[in-house]
């Protein structure tokens, strides 16, 4: 089962988890703003997992992230939906949704 490090805040996270649904993934969602222990999960991962350096770099926050059974980390959803050979999804709703001060991600 993969883990996906998000929040319900976060509209992109909410995409990802609408299309986990759709193709009926089995996933884990850890809510990164339910408790300090989720969150400092997701930085221990973010701080140590050389994914997120690009995005650290543009200060990104990194999520949402998938996190697969064999420890492998994805920051770009689409292309593992992809890659797994699973529908994508893009909702109306959420294309001009952002959660950043910039107004150009998360």
């Amino acid at each position: 089962m993969i883990k996906v490090y998000g929040s319900y805040k976060c509209p992109y996270c909410m995409v990802l988890k609408e299309n986990l649904d759709r193709n009926r993934v089995t996933y884990d969602f850890v809510d990164i703003l339910e408790s300090l222990g989720n969150l400092g999960a997701f930085l221990a991962l973010r701080d140590s997992d050389p994914v997120f350096d690009h995005l650290k770099a543009v200060n990104d926050i990194g999520l949402p992230a998938l996190v697969e059974e064999n420890g492998r980390v994805w920051t770009d959803w689409e292309t593992w939906l992809k890659e797994n050979n699973y529908e994508i999804f893009i909702p109306e709703s959420s294309l001009n949704q952002t959660c950043s001060l910039d107004r150009k991600g998360c």
